[in-house]
């Protein structure tokens, strides 16, 4: 019998790697829910209120061709892309405006888009991809929900 509680004491003294002590320690981190979109206030003179979705994981920045009816854009470049959708599907763009002015508070950057006739939000009709948001050197403070556009050293 003694023999075996040696063996019950060794058992009972098992040493914890830290993910296991920090779940008995209550040292995790609070999880915090989804700060959800974020989205940018952009101007243009036809549109008296336009918010764009900044996309990181978009590679393009996207318009439907209502909004570029409306804004009255320079003509539009052909173009031979395909475009695969977050469902798999495929849709061909009606083509490119190039070198559109997109004012951001009292910023003005340029921006490539790629025209698409689909049914968007009029609320939020443009998608601001990656090239959008390098060009503006773009903060985006996931826990705060901020998104901060710079131009040199003003934000």
């Amino acid at each position: 019998l003694l023999t075996n509680k040696d063996k019950l004491y060794e058992l009972a003294r098992t040493p914890l790697n830290e993910h296991c002590s920090a779940i008995l320690l209550k040292k995790l981190p609070k999880k915090l829910g989804d700060p959800g979109k974020f989205l940018i206030s952009c101007y243009f003179p036809e549109i008296s209120e336009c918010l764009a979705l900044a996309n990181p994981d978009a590679s393009i920045n996207l318009m439907p061709f209502f909004v570029w009816n409306k804004l009255s854009l320079p003509d539009l470049c052909p173009t031979c892309m395909n475009l695969e959708l977050a469902d798999r599907s495929i849709s061909c763009p009606v083509r490119v405006v190039e070198d559109v002015f997109v004012k951001v508070g009292t910023f003005h950057f340029l921006a490539d888009y790629v025209v698409v006739d689909f049914e968007a939000d009029p609320r939020v009709p443009l998608i601001l991809g990656r090239s959008f948001l390098k060009t503006g050197r773009a903060l985006i403070d996931v826990f705060e929900g901020e998104l901060t556009l710079r131009v040199g050293k003003e934000a």
